[in-house]
């Protein structure tokens, strides 16, 4: 039975922020039929770590993360198609070879974005930086990690608590050109995909060892006076992961685990995978070496890899802060600010981390705003499923202290029954599916959802 009908709310819906996340809440309140305002305040204004005015900017790394529906990431793509997902379409189309992985050619995938939104009848796209939450209209919250410092002093009062923050790194790119391709060999993990869709830079233990010496000798851009270093550890710098363990990048971003090197037919004992950037292959990603050290020492160091010996860096790594809210102490179940019922929070602000969390809750807090904008109740998606699972974590986590989270079934509640490790993930994605379904399928729809 649906809950009864509210009052609607009046006004064109604002969204702020032109990130994953506000790109997804504007394509869900347009398909909707509801007219849009999406503010983006690139180029007008700039942030550290983007590069330029595209809208959904990918800023770190190019991957989306697993495709393999047996998994959380997977499955999370899988019901963001079901939703009509905007970035799930462009990522399809934009798609870079990557193993079992949905990785895209960054400035093919922000165009592709950029393009639907501005072609878009029902969709606004306005250039400028917001530096209040107007009263009196609906409005998305979708500033993402990097909010600007006047939008984030918005955010604090709104929130009336200290945000809390962590730091976010980025990997570097080098040119393939400047690759030495006698040192390096083409495989997918486990032959994972196409088999052989990345580059990987094998490393002997007297190679694994000078790079160790020298990356944990290396100068770090220091952090500013007033601020703490809080990392999410999903996105550890790898000078971090290097210093926990002299073995510890063994177990991380140099595990040589599913490779064998044609030249030896052997594991070797460590390895730098590196995955294409863009669909002419001319830029490839060092997957895990997100760093903060400075620019110097990342050539010298990464130079040190076989095969990197003449890299040339097309972006060198960087890190960031990125700003989160306590989710589950200010937002209610469908992500809207307690006490300010005119005002939905969207994307990593919200304590998701990572590209298609962010993505997702966007779908969310579009199709949400959108049911109140038509007069209905919003009905959330079930917490078996991946969108709803994710829902719960940013809203009623009971975490001591409250962390930002990537899917993973650790969020999902738990079966009914013990499985077996291997079926255990087949459950899980079994329950979402028939779950759902079962939501896909009420009726009338849950609001602000059109079914194409």
């Amino acid at each position: 039975m649906m809950p009864p009908a509210r009052p609607a709310m009046p006004g064109k819906v604002l969204v702020i922020g032109g990130g994953l996340a506000g790109c997804e809440a504007a394509w869900a309140l347009a398909r909707a039929g509801i007219s849009v305002e999406l503010m983006e305040m690139r180029p007008c204004a700039c942030t550290p770590a983007h590069r330029t005015s595209l809208l959904a900017e990918l800023v770190c790394s190019n991957s989306l993360r697993s495709s393999n529906p047996m998994n959380a990431a997977g499955l999370l793509k899988e019901e963001m198609r079901a939703l009509g997902s905007l970035v799930m379409d462009a990522a399809d189309a934009c798609r870079v070879p990557a193993g079992d992985a949905l990785a895209v050619d960054r400035e093919k995938f922000g165009r592709a974005v950029t393009e639907r939104l501005e072609a878009d009848p029902l969709v606004s796209v306005v250039r400028g930086e917001a530096t209040g939450i107007p009263p009196g209209r609906p409005v998305i919250l979708a500033t993402g990690p990097l909010t600007s410092d006047r939008m984030s002093a918005e955010i604090e009062l709104l929130a009336g608590s200290k945000h809390l923050y962590f730091y976010d790194a980025i990997a570097p790119v080098v040119s393939a050109e400047s690759l030495d391709m006698t040192a390096v060999f083409a495989q997918s993990r486990y032959d994972k995909g196409g088999g052989d869709d990345y580059l990987n830079c094998p490393l002997s233990e007297d190679d694994y060892q000078a790079f160790l010496d020298e990356l944990l000798s290396a100068e770090t851009v220091p952090l500013r006076s007033f601020e703490r270093e809080l990392h999410f550890s999903g996105c550890m710098p790898v000078e971090v992961i290097a210093a926990s363990g002299s073995l510890s990048l063994l177990h991380g971003p140099l595990k040589p685990v599913g490779l064998v090197d044609p030249r030896t037919g052997q594991r070797p004992f460590a390895v730098i995978q590196l995955r294409m950037e863009n669909a002419a292959g001319t830029a490839w990603n060092l997957v895990g070496c997100q760093t903060k050290l400075t620019h110097p020492e990342q050539r010298r160091v990464f130079r040190l890899v076989p095969g990197l010996g003449r890299a040339e860096f097309l972006r060198y790594g960087s890190m960031h802060r990125n700003t989160f809210v306590n989710g589950p102490a200010i937002l209610d179940g469908t992500l809207r600010v307690r006490g300010r019922e005119e005002v939905t929070l969207a994307g990593q602000i919200t304590g998701v981390e990572g590209y298609i969390e962010s993505a997702a809750c966007g779908i969310m807090a579009g199709l949400f705003t959108a049911a109140r904008v038509l007069g209905n109740e919003p009905l959330p998606p079930p917490a078996e499923t991946a969108m709803g699972s994710l829902l719960h974590h940013a809203t009623s986590s009971q975490w001591k202290h409250y962390q930002p989270s990537n899917i993973n079934f650790g969020l999902f509640p738990a079966l009914a029954r013990r499985h077996a490790p291997d079926a255990r993930n087949a459950a899980y994605v079994q329950r979402a599916r028939e779950k759902l379904g079962d939501w896909l399928s009420t009726e009338p729809l849950p609001p602000g959802l059109v079914r194409e």
